[in-house]
């Protein structure tokens, strides 16, 4: 059977800064009376990565004749088809993204994700770099990225210890459609009232370095000040800025947000009416920010539709592809740059 777009059920997790704005705003259904924060659209964990699953986490098709299978069957099943010359992640064949969209109802605890030479050094870490996109926000929300300025080691700890470390991180504010992109070592925090689609390496290791004096069950939540001081990076160094836009024709604008090593991400915009080839030989993410198109693959007999708040894979093979846009629409673009030799 041949390949085609590929929607995937979300994975639900409920969080105690989380909200409801994927169901407000994204038109998700979520499970009543729970706090959900973030909604993983394209997820493949192996075993003991994630908690409470003995087996591979992995997102289930929901579409056409794959419908029931997961992610990583696919990946075993299909190979390169699906994932082209983009390498998989470690020996046990992991699909190389995470996609999911956030829900800050409370500030997110001010964390830190490990660079990849803290990972080598520390079993069971693992780099995380990632990016978020602004949908969404309540009247003067705001993020905190990097570093306010020069700060040292000894700064951070003296601030984490008397509760002053928010003023030694640079608040950013929220602005629907801004795109942020965090490498591994960046210090920050998702603030209170904002929705984000979030692109990032397939890893969860974080370690907080103040969470606000909040209390879960009574209790404050643990920090990891010690390793998150030997992961921030204290450089001052900015990330490169990113943002490049063209015109592909006189019905499209495209608009690069970032670039690194791990993933590309560029806004999409297609008026309406447009029936155009899907013109890719390696897999591709779309998180459609607004609007309707249809996706259609010979040999399928029904288009895959997708609207705001939804997500597709589209495999590196697929016969004689093609999309068609049913409104005005945006949507976010993913796609893997090939490593050097690969």
């Amino acid at each position: 059977m041949s390949l085609y777009p590929l929607k995937f059920a979300p994975r639900f997790v409920e969080k105690i800064w989380g909200g409801r704005k994927i169901e407000t705003v994204l038109n998700k259904s979520l499970p009543t009376g729970k706090q959900i924060g973030e909604s993983w659209e394209i997820y493949d964990f192996p075993p003991g990565l994630i908690d409470g699953e003995t087996g591979w986490a992995s997102a289930k098709v929901v579409n056409g004749p794959l419908g029931g299978k997961t992610l990583h069957e696919i990946v075993e099943q299909y190979g390169r088809e699906l994932h082209g010359d983009v390498p998989l992640v470690g020996t046990p064949g992991q699909f190389p993204i995470l996609i999911k969209y956030l829900d800050a109802r409370e500030d997110l605890s001010v964390q830190v994700h490990p660079p990849q030479d803290y990972a080598d050094k520390h079993p069971g870490s693992h780099l995380k770099t990632e990016s978020w996109y602004v949908m969404q926000h309540d009247e003067g929300a705001r993020l905190l990225i990097g570093l306010n300025g020069k700060v040292s080691p000894e700064q951070m700890k003296a601030g984490i210890l008397d509760g002053t470390v928010e003023s030694l991180i640079k608040p950013v504010k929220a602005k629907v459609g801004d795109c942020h992109f965090l490498p591994s070592g960046t210090v920050h925090a998702l603030g209170a009232g904002i929705l984000v689609a979030e692109v990032q390496t397939p890893s969860d290791t974080t370690f907080r370095v103040f969470d606000f004096n909040r209390l879960e069950n009574g209790k404050t939540r643990k920090l990891h000040v010690d390793q998150a001081l030997e992961c921030i990076d204290f450089s001052g160094a900015e990330p490169e800025k990113q943002i490049r836009s063209h015109v592909a024709s006189f019905f499209t604008t495209v608009t690069r947000l970032v670039d690194c090593e791990f993933f590309r991400i560029e806004k999409v915009r297609m008026t309406a009416g447009l029936d155009e080839e899907v013109p890719y030989d390696q897999p591709v993410v779309w998180m459609m920010m607004d609007g309707e198109v249809e996706l259609s693959v010979s040999g399928q007999a029904e288009p895959t539709t997708i609207k705001r708040g939804e997500t597709v894979l589209l495999p590196a093979t697929m016969k004689e592809p093609r999309v068609k846009t049913k409104t005005d629409a945006v949507w976010l673009e993913v796609t893997f740059p090939l490593r050097s030799g690969e």
